[in-house]
């Protein structure tokens, strides 16, 4: 294969990506490496400010950005988007279910117990990450099947694998996306089109502003959980937001062309280390 070849396999100039969670610090720097790459990106977010800071930064890079301020869970909406994005451009190539999250009453404390646990908050959560994603799969996973082509992909974790301690609700949610991505997968390819493909990312440890003051000091320093986070990833340091592009470019893009129902992990080693 010539170089022109590969370099056409790895194209998504003019595919229409929708990004879910699209103005967190995860999801805007997907919707500014695929903006940058010539796609045309829709970002969903539920702050009306946020949304218009990423939207305006996008538009530096390209005129083909449409913004909403919704909710992930609020299926009617999201079916109003889609025939926006749909009105607009006509078809929709990728969708980036990026939107999740945790809360504290999810969250055993450093002297709680799983008896703890506020279980309001867990259904929270599990709601925000597991249904936050099934939601949008099938209101714009139609859309994919309706034109016989397209990409999902969801975002699990590397506490979906290990047992990660205190964040309980956020690990059995995420556990739940790797087992929907990979039925996902199976129904898309069996019954609508093997070109439908869903696949997810299993990001390491990320800072965000979700966890950062867990893992980061005021000063910079680590926190003791994190640097049992650094001392778990062979890499010996924590990911940048960045190093995510190219695994989502390559999910997207035709160069995956044979892959579905897979978890990538994306982790520095993380998951490949005891620990020992």
């Amino acid at each position: 294969m010539g170089t022109q070849a590969v370099m056409d396999t790895f194209d998504i100039s003019g595919k229409v990506v929708v990004v879910t969670g699209g103005s967190g610090t995860l999801g805007s720097s997907w919707a500014h490496h695929l903006a940058g790459a010539g796609a045309k990106i829709v970002i969903l977010g539920s702050t009306a400010s946020r949304v218009e800071k990423v939207k305006k930064n996008l538009l530096k890079a390209t005129p083909n950005v449409l913004g909403f301020v919704g909710n992930v869970l609020n299926r009617g909406h999201l079916e109003e988007i889609k025939g926006e994005v749909l009105k607009k451009w006509g078809r929709i190539d990728a969708l980036v279910n990026a939107a999740g999250g945790n809360r504290p009453g999810a969250t055993i404390g450093k002297e709680e117990t799983i008896f703890d646990l506020n279980l309001e908050d867990f259904k929270q959560v599990t709601r925000l990450n597991l249904d936050g994603t099934v939601i949008p799969s099938i209101v714009f996973g139609e859309a994919m099947a309706d034109q016989k082509t397209g990409s999902i992909i969801n975002i699990s974790s590397m506490t979906a694998t290990q047992a990660v301690t205190r964040v309980v609700g956020y690990s059995a949610s995420k556990a739940a996306i790797d087992n929907f991505t990979r039925w996902m997968a199976v129904e898309m390819a069996r019954k609508f089109s093997p070109n439908i493909r869903v696949n997810a990312i299993a990001p390491g440890f990320f800072i965000a502003n979700q966890n950062r003051k867990l893992l980061i000091r005021e000063d910079g320093s680590y926190t003791e959980r994190g640097q049992a986070v650094i001392d778990k990833t062979p890499m010996n340091r924590f990911g940048a937001p960045e190093e995510l592009n190219g695994a989502l470019h390559w999910l997207i893009s035709d160069a995956s062309s044979f892959v579905t129902g897979t978890i990538l992990p994306v982790d520095g080693g993380f998951s490949a280390f005891s620990g020992v």
